[in-house]
């Protein structure tokens, strides 16, 4: 799942900022391009914002990569929850085994950490990449030491069928998570552990990080 639905606002663009052009190519593409080189990856979904169909088809096709549309809601929550109702046959089934979410601001995960995240996920049920945060400071100014907290990222996964079920049940009670590990934190009891994330993993989120992903990807072999 690969989530293309939000504004771009921080980083100063008129439009979605995950069509701005990165180092070639529009910054999502990176992002798909990277899912469809993973083995264990046997369906991508992208989950484009409201009235940007054409855009997500375009973008799909120029870059070759096999996808599944779904529209995104109204927030990360309701794009996840829309998409897992897309896939809720399959999940039932068992044709889904794990749900992969990525966000589509992020180009630079390489395919070991999409095979990190689903074989962590596999084994014990959910999985987060998480740096430690230095130099956190709480409310009152006082210092956090530096283990407590951790700076998630993505690619994560989740065992499809309890992430369905957290998401249906989160549904019925009018929650919506900030992210993906509190609906599954809220609503199961399975596992959810961290694995290494990295530095290089950058959220395009401001307009001096498209310089940044641009030097980085420039400078890669992908």
């Amino acid at each position: 799942m690969v989530l293309a639905a939000g504004m771009g606002t921080r980083v100063g663009a008129d439009g979605n900022k995950v069509y701005l052009p990165v180092a070639g190519r529009p910054l999502a593409a990176w992002s798909l391009r990277t899912a469809a080189r993973v083995p264990e990856v046997s369906r991508i979904v992208l989950v484009y914002r409201r009235g940007e169909r054409g855009l997500a088809g375009e973008l799909a096709d120029r870059e070759g990569v096999a996808v599944e549309f779904v529209e995104g809601g109204d927030s990360r929550h309701g794009s996840e929850l829309n998409a897992l109702t897309y896939l809720a046959d399959d999940i039932e089934s068992g044709a889904v085994d794990v749900v992969l979410i990525h966000d589509a601001a992020r180009p630079l995960a390489g395919p070991q950490m999409f095979s990190r995240a689903l074989a962590v996920a596999r084994e014990f049920g959910g999985a987060i990449p998480a740096l430690p945060m230095r130099g956190a400071v709480t409310a009152d100014l006082s210092a956090v030491p530096a283990a407590t907290l951790v700076r998630v990222q993505t690619p994560q996964a989740f065992q499809a069928r309890a992430l369905l079920a957290a998401y249906r049940q989160a549904e019925r009670d009018g929650f919506d998570g900030t992210d993906t590990s509190s609906c599954v934190e809220a609503f199961t009891d399975i596992g959810v552990r961290t694995f290494p994330g990295e530095l290089g993993n950058l959220k395009v989120t401001f307009a001096r990080d498209i310089a940044v992903a641009e030097r980085l990807l420039s400078a890669s072999t992908r």
